[in-house]
């Protein structure tokens, strides 16, 4: 039987999310939050598709009572490594200790941790996905932009839930 392109991205492999700080669903640790250290969180990347050449990494707060999906980190041109390191530092390119191109969010080119106000509780999704190119889009790129660029190229994509709250328990 045969599957075109657009059928087949349908039929899409899933990739396993995980953090060493943080289970899914769980909550995050202040060293990853705009109250701690804003520091992000590694990642494990499991079910990379072999034929992989770049990933992309989204990073949103679910429950902002005014823009829900409000982004907190978007990033492109990732190599296809299982492991992505915590603290990335800031910028539009980074080539140590990997190479990360980072747009817009949350109005700076870097991830941006959970900062919800008067100690409310949010969600938030970390969405990685495994692309078949590498993308040429422009630094001031925001999450809409990456989303369009990487409509068709998806092979496989998952995500890691977490909660933060301000002093939660």
């Amino acid at each position: 039987m045969f599957i075109s392109r657009k059928e087949s991205k349908q039929i899409m492999n899933e990739l396993v999310i995980k953090s060493p700080q943080f289970e899914s669903e769980d909550w995050m640790p202040d060293c990853c939050a705009g109250y701690g250290d804003d520091k992000s969180p590694e990642l494990y990347i499991e079910g990379l598709p072999s034929d992989t050449v770049s990933l992309a990494i989204v990073m949103d707060d679910l429950d902002h009572p005014i823009q829900p999906g409000f982004n907190h980190w978007v990033a492109w041109n990732i190599p296809p490594i299982g492991i992505i390191p915590r603290e990335l530092p800031k910028g539009a390119v980074v080539d140590e200790p990997i190479h990360i191109e980072q747009g817009i969010a949350y109005g700076n080119h870097c991830y941006r941790g959970p900062k919800p106000p008067f100690n409310w509780n949010h969600r938030y999704k970390i969405t990685v996905y495994a692309l078949d190119i590498e993308l040429q889009l422009s630094h001031d790129a925001r999450k809409n932009d990456l989303l369009n660029a990487i409509d068709n190229h998806i092979l496989a994509e998952g995500a890691l839930l977490a909660k933060y709250q301000r002093k939660h328990k």
